[in-house]
């Protein structure tokens, strides 16, 4: 056994997830089977900035970082504590010029899943940028990170594992079959996730089907090579917690456990 916090990459969906009875229901359980962390380091898809930067330690609202919903996704709250303390252990860590934006609340690729998954809103959470899409040099930014899972910190990459919005269609129900080009990706994703085969994760737009189409851009799919890092020290059991697809986009969303 260990005291180590697990890392996770997760699927965060649009706004309306919150509408998503069964996607809730799984996210809600996540959270409650996972033991309770200290505090929450997330690095979301919708924040790239270089070098690394934090998100606000004294206050700031939510980041409301899409546009055309209703108005009730714009009131949405997720007053969680701030994080100082964690914002000084990951300036030290990353040992590189790291910003404070002390203007910047969490996004919705943060705060969307986090409300689901730990709803109280009681432990303290931070938002780091992700400084590039290069998947080595975000594995080296999570293992540089990974000390944090012994004080107790949760390290939550928050993407989507296929994330083509031309498949988006809400005429259709949620639970829709997902064009071919997401399925094939998916099934990749889960089979080369349970190997353990880094390499060819790292080099996905290459080996995995339909890469290009399940991925036109890579800012999705990036925050799990941040996962990883911070999960390479020690073995790790690879869990698929959640799967299927939302709107034809896959879902899926991992745990890494220290072994």
């Amino acid at each position: 056994m260990t005291d180590q916090q697990p890392v996770l990459y997760l699927s965060h969906g649009a706004p309306p997830l919150a509408d998503d009875a069964t996607w809730t229901r799984e996210l809600k359980a996540w959270g409650d089977e996972l033991p309770k962390p200290e505090q929450i380091l997330i690095v979301s898809a919708h924040w790239e900035e270089a070098p690394v930067a934090l998100s606000s330690t004294t206050g700031a609202p939510l980041v409301y970082d899409f546009w055309g919903f209703p108005q009730r996704y714009y009131e949405v709250r997720y007053d969680a504590p701030n994080a100082p303390a964690l914002a000084d252990s990951v300036t030290k860590l990353v040992g590189t010029h790291v910003h404070r934006d002390e203007s910047r609340g969490l996004d919705h690729g943060a705060y969307v899943p986090l409300k689901e998954m730990f709803p109280d809103a009681d432990i303290p959470v931070l938002q780091m940028s992700m400084p590039t899409l290069d998947p080595q040099t975000l594995y080296r930014l999570g293992q540089q990170l990974a000390p944090l899972r012994d004080e107790g910190t949760l390290i939550v990459g928050s993407g989507f594992t296929t994330h083509n919005l031309r498949w988006f269609n809400p005429r259709v129900t949620p639970d829709y079959a997902p064009p071919t080009a997401s399925s094939e990706f998916d099934h990749w994703a889960a089979e080369t996730m349970a190997n353990g085969d880094i390499d060819t994760l790292m080099d996905f737009l290459a080996k995995a089907p339909a890469a290009h189409e399940a991925h036109p851009r890579t800012e999705h799919w990036a925050p799990l090579y941040v996962a990883l890092g911070a999960a390479s020290k020690d073995p790790a059991e690879v869990r698929s917690v959640i799967d299927g697809f939302w709107f034809g986009l896959s879902k899926r969303s991992w745990q890494l456990t220290a072994a």
